[in-house]
């Protein structure tokens, strides 16, 4: 159990490492206008070690976001452009013939970076998608009879257009629950195209992003989140939560019982609970409060609840599963 003593010197080193997040946002506002929601997810992301999947319609920065935010942590960047006719070995690489040598030696794929950034990843198929598995959950890849770590920080940022748009291919479950969260990116108000408008007309390229983190403080930073505190409460908050998705009947919500094929996995546990964390950290707190969990559990849950053809055919979405739920839990 952490003492009070320990808490206040938790608070002292989020103070301190502030700045830095700071210098972050601001380095990603010299590209990108608004998108605050986006860029706080990716942040979480960071300090949570967990991989994040952006859903959102083309052009509205979330490759440009991702690739400026690498560009802030001074990392090894690698982009994969997901494509229908992708091979496994283009993502992790193969073994080739050398014929000086006389033997197959090892071609390393893209995934060996520290930021990948899995582009439109459900425009291939599933036998492509399951490529990233091994070394989202492990973090390291097998090519021949060697297994390669992967070098720390290691993180997947995937973009997908939503699903009903043509020329996709559903993400398989067990790899969307890899990810910790799924964040729907939105259009940007008026006033704020508006300034996209006037920016690109004006010449974005001439805009310099300056590193601000490097792989040490990144470390450090997620060391820092996992000592922010967490009441015994609220993590009971948390399970309840999660154990809602799975047998909404226990928690006052039968009528979801035909809504909901399977809920969140003991993942979505460890995840809210880190992210609720982070979140906190973001908002310079040494301690987790409940609407850090709630304003993190639908990015958390989006993706890790099934519908039944019942919901689908009642125009049910999981967005009014979790607002039901999150409205039904009483918070401590």
């Amino acid at each position: 159990m952490q003492t009070t003593d320990d808490i206040r010197r938790v608070q002292d080193d989020i103070l301190a490492a502030s700045g830095k997040i700071e210098q972050i946002r601001n380095q990603l506002g010299k590209i990108i206008v608004g998108q605050q929601h986006m860029i706080d997810r990716l942040l979480i992301g960071l300090f949570c070690n967990g991989h994040i999947l952006l859903e959102g319609v083309p052009g509205l920065a979330k490759t440009l976001t991702i690739k400026s935010l690498a560009q802030t942590l001074n990392l090894a960047f690698s982009r994969i452009q997901f494509t229908p006719d992708l091979l496994p070995a283009d993502v992790v690489g193969t073994m080739i013939y050398n014929q000086q040598r006389g033997e197959f030696v090892v071609r390393k794929g893209p995934i060996f970076a520290n930021f990948i950034l899995a582009d439109e990843i459900n425009r291939a198929p599933a036998k492509v998608q399951s490529a990233l598995l091994e070394a989202m959950q492990e973090k390291q890849i097998t090519l021949g009879d060697t297994t390669f770590k992967l070098d720390e920080p290691f993180l997947v940022l995937a973009t997908q257009n939503p699903l009903e748009q043509e020329g996709t291919y559903p993400l398989p479950e067990a790899q969307q629950d890899r990810f910790l969260l799924k964040v729907l990116v939105s259009y940007p108000t008026r006033d704020e195209e508006l300034q996209i408008m006037r920016e690109n007309v004006f010449g974005l390229e001439k805009i310099q992003i300056a590193p601000v983190m490097d792989s040490w403080e990144i470390l450090h930073s997620r060391n820092l989140c996992r000592q922010v505190y967490m009441d015994p409460k609220i993590e009971q908050y948390v399970l309840d939560l999660v154990f809602a998705t799975r047998n909404p009947k226990n928690a006052g919500l039968a009528h979801l019982m035909p809504l909901i094929s399977y809920g969140g996995s003991p993942r979505a546990s460890i995840s809210l609970c880190m992210a609720a964390r982070a979140m906190a950290m973001l908002q310079q707190r040494a301690y987790v409060t409940p609407d850090d969990v709630k304003s993190i559990a639908p990015d958390i849950l989006r993706h890790r609840i099934g519908l039944t053809y019942e919901a689908e055919a009642e125009e049910k979405t999981v967005e009014t599963i979790i607002k039901e739920i999150l409205g039904k839990i009483v918070a401590p």
